[in-house]
């Protein structure tokens, strides 16, 4: 295979293959088909629309990660978003309304994003978000999930609107998945994939990869329990360290290296799936994707970040349109001044350089 040159490319390539793995299981599932047609036409639609804003001067990312709420019910080891007081156990008053996470997604559709990834804390949390969300037909939106939500009402909604696409979070074998998520979770979310496999209906995993869980998760064993049971989609997350102890878990060279070279054997090996690794498809792709030049990220009270690793933001969506928010000051600080092509140790080029972050902002107020 080919080695993969840019991520938004690959991931496009990605998502034309499973709408032709569903148009194949039309006499299994008609709507599954119907949708994955429509979709497929909308996404070239979006496209253009991209290509026209491109002309005007307005870059406009495929992808757009949605966290559409600061509360989860878990507390994961090492978690990120906890360690920045992104996360809580009960979401705060100031969190974005429906009406407000409705119309960014509308104003998504009009620019031409494609792909909302839902996001958290627990966006499965958020039921009304995400059943307005699957009115948005012509947009797919994956939902990263700690899958402990999932029940009759989900499955439901799951086969109604199949532009809904359930990402768990999974971290290798029980053993490993529980003792980063607690116990009993690792059961519930092979529950929730055999139950969705049943059901023929679409879905994918993530694994945050860690020193220690490196070789597990790129295992032929652990993938293959995945797509056996249907699953569709990979996404390798690398670990970032928000404490100096949690820094050992960070993958550095060696590992970047062997996560890479993992990947790509899976790519060719396992071509029943999608693999997408951060930072690693990002390195291919020439630097980190973050700020707009691939994605970029809109917390729960509408702050639009660079990504959800470096929860820095200078405009809010509650007070402006997206439009303007892709055309930020701090994104065009970050794109322009070569800050996203730098080499970094932790899983995040932003999140390591947070100071330099802190710089451009503490300007921008000058």
């Amino acid at each position: 295979m080919e080695k993969i040159k840019d991520i938004q490319a690959y991931l496009t390539e990605g998502v034309e293959n499973i709408v032709k793995d569903a148009l194949r299981a039309t006499l299994k599932d008609p709507r599954e088909s119907a949708f994955m047609a429509k979709f497929a036409a909308a996404s070239a639609k979006a496209s253009k629309r991209r290509a026209a804003e491109e002309a005007k001067g307005l870059h406009v990312p495929s992808y757009l990660i949605a966290s559409i709420t600061s509360a989860c019910n878990l507390h994961c080891a090492g978690c990120y978003s906890r360690s920045n007081h992104a996360t809580e156990d009960c979401a705060p008053v100031r969190q974005l309304t429906n009406d407000q996470w409705l119309d960014i997604f509308r104003q998504a559709d009009e620019l031409g994003v494609s792909f909302i990834l839902l996001a958290g804390g627990e966006p499965m949390l958020r039921r009304d978000i995400i059943e307005a969300a699957g009115k948005m037909q012509s947009i797919l939106f994956p939902i990263f999930t700690n899958g402990t939500f999932i029940d009759e009402w989900y499955f439901n909604l799951f086969d109604k609107c199949r532009n809904l696409i359930p990402v768990m979070s999974i971290e290798g074998d029980q053993a490993t998945t529980d003792a980063r998520r607690g116990e009993g979770i690792y059961d519930k979310l092979i529950a929730n994939m055999d139950e969705f496999h049943r059901r023929g209906l679409l879905f994918g995993a993530s694994a945050t990869v860690t020193t220690e869980n490196l070789d597990e998760v790129l295992s032929d064993e652990f993938v293959t329990s995945l797509t056996d049971r249907g699953c569709k989609a990979v996404f390798y997350i690398e670990f970032v360290p928000v404490t100096e102890e949690a820094k050992q878990l960070a993958p550095g060279d060696a590992e970047r290296e062997r996560i890479r070279a993992g990947i790509d054997r899976l790519r060719q090996t396992h071509s029943e799936a999608v693999f997408v690794s951060f930072p690693g498809d990002e390195k291919s792709s020439g630097g980190c994707l973050a700020a707009g030049r691939g994605f970029f990220h809109i917390n729960s009270h509408g702050g639009a970040e660079p990504c959800p690793f470096s929860p820095y933001s200078d405009i809010n969506v509650a007070e402006t349109s997206l439009r303007e928010a892709i055309d930020s000051r701090l994104f065009h600080e970050l794109r322009d001044g070569g800050h996203l092509m730098e080499d970094h140790a932790g899983g995040c080029v932003l999140y390591e350089k947070r100071h330099l972050v802190e710089q451009i902002m503490a300007g921008a107020a000058n």
